[in-house]
């Protein structure tokens, strides 16, 4: 069982086998706001309606930014591996100011081991 509390100033999380007392308290403290799963049993995070919503509004330039964040890499670095794209071009792309061209996108693709319809 797992029990999960939030409001601005707390943030309890338990797990495991919880009385029922102590449940009992945590739904007549926090109400609403005390999110209790009795089941072992995990949602997959990409069928939620909060993935869906944030996917819905990433473009090709977030998912360049996050690719290469998550490889810890800098705009500088990025654009030498692309061959030699301005730094300045990279945070456009990123921001969805300038476009990614399909054989940018096929670089990216190719670097970050990711389908090219990401970039496109």
């Amino acid at each position: 069982m797992q029990v999960h509390v939030k409001t601005p100033h707390i943030k309890i999380d338990i797990e495991g086998e919880i009385p029922e007392s102590i449940l009992a308290l945590l739904k007549k403290e926090y109400g609403k706001k005390a999110k209790i799963n009795d089941s072992d049993e995990y949602e997959v995070a990409t069928e939620t309606e909060w993935y869906k919503d944030i996917k819905s509004k990433m473009n090709p330039g977030d998912y360049m930014k996050g690719y290469r964040l998550s490889r810890g890499m800098t705009q500088i670095e990025l654009g030498k591996k692309l061959g030699g794209v301005p730094r300045q071009h990279i945070s456009n792309m990123e921001k969805g100011i300038r476009k990614i061209n399909i054989e940018l996108a096929k670089k990216l693709a190719e670097l970050f081991e990711v389908s090219v319809e990401k970039f496109i």
